[in-house]
Formats: C-alpha cells, structure tokens, sequence
C-alpha cells in the first residue's frame, strides 16, 4: 500500500500538470487569470507528496556522507522541502555550525557567513538578505534547515532523485580549505572563561575543561571544576604535582566527571565525595605531528583545542627572553620538552614574525587562551608563533559530549585509561574484555582507544561467556575506521540483551597502521599510576582470534575497552 499510495500522488500530480498545462492554450492576447490549481497543489497536494516521501526510507547524501530519516530525523517539508538538522551540517558539509540564542543558526565556511533565523523566511549570505521557501524550524529538540539552501550557499551541487527518494549534494567548490586566514572564537563568543589556576600545577585540568566548555558553546555555558578533575582521578597524584592530557582523557572517558564549579569550587585544595559526572564524553580526538590544518579545522568546527608548550615562564608576573609582553607575543625554539597546557582558541596566519623576540621564519599565531587569570596577556590571552617547537605536537578536542542519560551503565577496568600499549610486533590484533551484567540490560555501544591515524576496527559481542574457548561465538556488532587517535564510543547496529549475573563478553579486533602495539592498556607504569587494579577486570589478547592468553595473569595489565549498556 505504501509504494501504491506513492505512486497515487505521483499520478495525480502529473494529472494536474496536464491540466494546467492545457489550461494555457488558447488566444494569445486574451488576458488569463491565475490558475487555481496552484494554490491547491501547495495546501493539498504537497502535503500528500511530503507524506508519500517521509514514509518511505529517505536519504541525504553529502560528499558520500550518507544519513537517513532513520537515524538522524530528515524530513521533507509542506513546501516540499528537504529538512536536515542542524547539528549534522558540521560533518556532512565541511563546517561550522553553531546555535546562538536559541534562535539563530550561523554557518561559516572560509570566509562566507550563512545566518537562519527561527521561523524567519530569510536567510543571511555575508550581511545580504535572500527569501527562502522554507525557514529554520524547531522540533523534537533539534533546529532543522533547508538543505537546498546550505547546499546553494556553501557552493554544493543540489539535486533531488524522486525515484530513490534520496537528496544528493557534491562539493563544487575548487578550494580545498575550509577556513579563513584568521579566527578567533572570542569574536563568535565561543571562548570559555579566563581562569586562574594560582599556585598549582593544574593546567592541564583547566585546559581539559576550558575546551569542553568551548565545544559546547554558544549553545549551552558551563563551568567545569578543575578542582574535582585535579582531586578525583584514579591516579596517585597532589594537585602541585601536575599532569597531563591523557590524565584528563581517563577521567572524563571513565565518568568520573566533568562536575559543576558551583559544586566544587576551586582552590580548597579538597572535593566533596558525593559529585557525579553531568555530562558524558563519548570522544575524544587526537591531532598529532604539528598538523596545523586539522587544529584550525578543529577549532573552526568544534572549539578550543588542548596543546602543550614549553613555558619558559612560571607566572602572569615573570619575564622571558621567550616573550614579548608589549605584543603577548611567545615562541620558544630550544630542546626542552612541553611542561605546560594551554588552550587553542583562534589564529592569524598574518601575525607578524616581527612581534617576537626571537628570529622566526614567518608570520603567522595561534591564538592562545592560558589559565593565569586576565592580569596576563591580553586579558589572559596570548599569542604563540607557528614556528614555536612544542604547539602542535599533541593536541586533543572533545568532539562527543553527551547528556548523562545516553547509557545507563558503563562497564570498564581501566580507570588510569590510555598508559601503554600492547601487541604482537603487528599492526593488528583482536582483544576481549569480559564483564558480568547487573541487571537486565541493552548492551549498545563499546568504547576503545584509536593509538594512531587510520586505525580500523570491528566489535564484536559473545554472550553466556564461560571460559576462552566462548571467544569463537563472537557476533559481529559493528565496523569501521577513525582518521585520528583518540577515545571513541562505537554504537552497534542492533542492541544485545543481557540477563542478571551473565558473563558477556566485548571483542575488537583492530589495525592501526604502522604500530607494532596497537592495543591501549591500564598498567602500573610509575607512581602515579600505582593504584591501577588487576583484580577488575578479564581481558584476553589473541594474534588470530584462535588462542587466547589473559592480560591480568601474562601482562599485568587491563585492557582499555568499555561496554555501555540501558536497562530493559
């Protein structure tokens, strides 16, 4: 009945194009009236079309990047519309999209600015007002736009295929590059709060927090407590002892937090016991090697980036040879290794070389947020030359923050997270971790860690698990491949149910290119990771997924590699 319905309109359609047509003919001279057909194909055909398409299976493909009314709510509007929501535009078109005010959605793609209105019929192209058809909407909790539209004004060619109810748009821009030539997100009001982390070796939790608090404005403002982060870890670790970025990375993977500021405020030098993570990170991506093109992407699309730096300075009140406070103007060149963490916050590939106190080759800065309160710097906001040894060497963006209520349960015996990795000498191998279900449970999604570029993987599920011989039952529950290192959560195609008290267990085979050792692990590795448990968890590796050995007995250590689970 679906396709015959389908086709129904489609007859009647074509019926009535037949008639208005014919209505034409006639004596050229004689003056014709509108013809009324018209208005009933908007008021009643088109709703009778929009119906017949978001029934079926609808599909938007953008530069091969393919999402259905399945999976991400596309529909086709009464003005026969393609609507897609705003908060897949930043991937599918190579963008950055962002919602000010609840009511405004700003779209930026080098140097071009597209700005929707809730509700309004026009559309902004650089300051230059244009009607469209179909305005911004807002429903089920997700702003939906035109697609026509974006793919119009972002240089996309547009086309519509009735037949496999699928919308296409390719990419005709010669361009390569997104971005313009300079950014700075406190221009978009996307840079977080200036912080001031006094006499502790905190930056690193300041410079975790500041770049989620980044990534998720202007849309939602939060401060996060480096106080809890600093405190409330897993590791052996004072607050003047310092850190690093993978520190925050098994904090925030593992749901120890993030917590409010207003619930742990910083500098007691204590954190209450009773505090819950408010939101969860899903992903984390890693840009390494000095990739100055994919830290100006991240920063474009998602916000501040974490990177590290020699500071050749120990406060807001000292001097450097490395530093020029007239400019706020660093770069250090030298062999010593980064010992402090900053925030990304823009660049200007036209700063010039000329405002630093050492030779460097050329122009050009990234626009740097630090965590020495506003008396430092430009109101705390400092400039770092390109040509800098240290920035851009490590980098991290907090690209999946989610509401707490995504999963009801995460199961994981890594809570130090990414200290080492293992392998056979290959750049693949498969490994299992195996936890027992406390309730009756969806397991839904696994989350591992990406050590390099390009790694591949495949998850698997073995249910009613009983000893290493129930390996070989494993059932395919999703693949794929990352560009970058980092943490990721993988949802599965289909959800797994589990019973009280049954051992299931989570298997993933996975390749990184280049790496002899492409499995994270959780070991005691010095003093700070002293307390790292071998008694929670049950992880086996394998070479072929044929013969298994235990990690906990054989290696020492845990696998990194989490379940996510929903009651039923």
């Amino acid at each position: 009945m679906r396709y015959s319905k389908r086709y129904i309109v489609m007859t009647i359609i074509l019926f009535l194009a037949v008639i208005i047509k014919f209505n034409g003919i006639g004596n050229k001279n004689e003056e014709v009236e509108a013809f009324r057909g018209a208005q009933l194909e908007r008021t009643i055909w088109n709703p009778l079309i929009a119906e017949s398409v978001n029934e079926q299976l609808l599909s938007v493909l953008v530069d091969n990047k393919e999402m259905t009314n399945l999976d991400n709510g596309i529909y086709m509007d009464q003005n026969l519309n393609i609507m897609v929501p705003a908060s897949t535009l930043r991937d599918s078109f190579n963008c950055s999209a962002h919602v000010y005010d609840e009511s405004e959605l700003l779209i930026e793609k080098r140097s071009d600015e597209i700005t929707f209105q809730l509700n309004n019929p026009e559309v902004s192209i650089n300051d230059e007002k244009e009607e469209i058809s179909s305005p911004m909407t807002y429903r089920n909790g997700e702003y939906y736009v035109p697609m026509e539209t974006v793919a119009d004004k972002l240089n996309f060619n547009y086309n519509w295929n009735i037949e496999e109810n699928k919308a296409v748009a390719v990419n005709n821009a010669e361009e390569a590059s997104i971005l313009p030539p300079q950014y700075d997100l406190r221009d978009k009001g996307r840079a977080p709060q200036i912080k001031n982390q006094g006499r502790y070796g905190t930056c690193w939790a300041f410079a975790a927090l500041s770049a989620m608090e980044s990534e998720l404005m202007p849309e939602e403002e939060e401060v996060f407590a480096p106080d809890h982060m600093s405190l409330k870890n897993s590791f052996v670790l004072k607050q003047a002892d310092g850190g690093e970025y993978t520190m925050g990375m098994a904090y925030l993977t593992a749901w120890q937090g993030p917590v409010y500021e207003a619930d742990d405020p910083y500098g007691d030098e204590k954190s209450p016991d009773n505090l819950t993570a408010v939101k969860h990170v899903q992903e984390i991506q890693m840009i390494d090697g000095k990739d100055f093109e994919k830290i100006k992407e991240a920063v474009f699309k998602y916000g501040g980036v974490q990177t590290a730096i020699y500071s050749a300075l120990k406060s807001s009140q000292t001097n450097s040879p490395y530093y020029n406070s007239d400019a706020y103007a660093y770069c250090y060149m030298g062999a010593e290794k980064p010992n402090h963490e900053i925030l990304i916050i823009g660049w200007d590939d036209n700063y010039s070389k000329e405002n630093f106190k050492m030779d460097v080759e050329g122009d050009g800065a990234f626009i740097c947020q630090n965590s020495w309160g506003e008396g430092f710097g430009d109101n705390g906001v400092f400039y770092v030359s390109y040509y800098d040894v240290n920035i851009g060497n490590h980098n991290v963006v907090y690209t999946g923050i989610e509401e707490t209520d995504n999963y009801d349960h995460i199961y994981q015996s890594d809570l130090c997270g990414w200290v080492g990795q293992l392998g056979y000498s290959q750049d693949s191998l498969y490994a299992a971790n195996v936890y027992t279900a406390e309730g009756r449970e969806s397991i839904k999604a696994a989350g591992f860690y990406a050590t390099g570029k390009e790694t591949s993987y495949e998850l698997y599920i073995v249910k009613n698990f009983e000893n290493e011989d129930s390996l070989k039952n494993r059932v395919l529950a999703a693949s794929g491949k990352v560009s970058n290192a980092g943490y990721y959560t993988i949802n599965f195609e289909k959800a797994f149910d589990v019973e009280p008290g049954e051992k299931y267990a989570i298997v993933l085979y996975i390749t990184t290119p280049g790496s002899e050792r492409p499995m994270a692990i959780e070991y005691k590795a010095d003093e700070f990771t002293a307390d790292v448990d071998l008694k929670d968890g049950e992880g086996y590796i394998s070479l072929r997924g044929e013969q298994w050995e235990s990690t906990e007995e054989n290696q020492k250590c845990n696998l990194c590699l989490k379940a996510y689970t929903v009651n039923r």
